[in-house]
């Protein structure tokens, strides 16, 4: 069937929700007629070029070949012009080419993002939290170079925490990350679970990925946070040579394989610090708390396109006789 956003809803939840106080306390250049303009053309670009894409994306899914992640049919394209129509920007900070509206707005956007196409909203999902993390504790050269990347969307980013050996207790973490005498770092080790660790819809991707240093101390206390990219960055922020990491496979998750899960494997891969040495765990958890916040989004989202599509099924199901009127099973009491 066909998906439509729930506009009438979103509307009234972002209402209950007070966002007309919060545009009246402290958006004085935004307005109601703005935020519905928004909703509307959200809903316009994730019924007509998302939604379309959902079922062939998991029925082919993404695909691993010779060493490279080949993405689901239409999924590049389609995030092209989601990033060309700055729906990667919208919470931002306009000193990063962001649009600084409500993180309400774009909460309510990302929710016609996931249930059209979950697969694909998990992209701009992760480089959300990737941007928030910067924001809070990239350097300047990070804030400079990368931040306005990732917000125009022209760079996508990953969350790299979970090793075969260390799931959700982190402080079994093992990847190393040597300094290279430069004033950077080599990193080495393996990552599972990377949601869009590799694709071809933009031109470079920002690995956040956990590590230790050599005189780390034992446990979550000794874990730092590095930024990782898929292709070197100059002084410039002009793109160089690939770096020392690659995918070595896709998982495959059931409802979403038109999402990219990879193995992640670092091969000395040039790296920087982000925020300070041995408190990467707690710089992280701004990017896992985004993720969190985006996945109970997914919640919701999908319970709507699940509502929709058994609405329009008991619509159309001939079978018995309803007693509330009708030929489908919509008029039998317990539907």
């Amino acid at each position: 069937m066909t998906f439509r956003a729930p506009l009438q809803s979103l509307d009234l939840a972002l209402a209950a929700a007070g966002l007309p106080d919060l545009i009246a306390a402290g958006y004085p250049d935004l307005d109601l007629e703005t935020v519905s303009a928004v909703l509307d053309s959200a809903a316009a670009f994730t019924e007509a070029e998302l939604a379309p894409l959902n079922r062939e994306g998991d029925r082919i899914g993404a695909r691993f070949e010779n060493g490279v992640v080949k993405g689901a049919p239409g999924f590049a394209e389609a995030y092209q012009a989601f990033a060309a129509q700055g729906w990667n920007s919208l919470s931002a900070d306009p000193e990063f080419g962001g649009q600084g509206l409500p993180k309400a707005l774009e909460l309510a956007v990302f929710e016609m993002v996931h249930a059209a196409n979950m697969a694909f909203g998990l992209c701009p999902m992760l480089t959300q939290g990737a941007i928030e993390a910067l924001t809070l504790h990239g350097t300047e050269r990070q804030k400079r170079l990368v931040l306005p990347k990732l917000v125009s969307g022209e760079w996508t980013g990953t969350m790299n925490l979970t090793e075969p050996q260390a799931g959700t207790d982190l402080a079994g973490v093992t990847a190393r990350a040597e300094p290279d005498g430069q004033g950077g770092y080599r990193i080495t080790g393996q990552k599972i679970y990377i949601t869009w660790g590799d694709h071809d819809a933009a031109e470079n991707i920002c690995h956040l990925v956990l590590a230790r240093l050599p005189d780390a101390p034992p446990g979550v206390k000794g874990i730092s946070l590095f930024l990782a990219p898929k292709r070197l960055i100059d002084a410039e922020g002009r793109l160089g040579a690939a770096n020392a990491l690659r995918p070595a496979s896709i998982e495959h998750k059931l409802g979403i394989h038109g999402s990219p899960t990879c193995v992640m494997l670092f091969e000395g891969a040039r790296a920087e610090l982000v925020g300070e040495a041995n408190n990467g765990l707690a710089h992280m958890f701004v990017m896992m708390n985004a993720a969190r916040l985006q996945v109970g989004v997914q919640g919701v989202a999908i319970a709507e396109r699940a509502l929709q599509q058994a609405l329009a099924y008991a619509q159309d199901r001939i079978q018995g006789r309803p007693v509330l009127g009708g030929e489908s099973i919509f008029g039998h009491p317990d539907v």
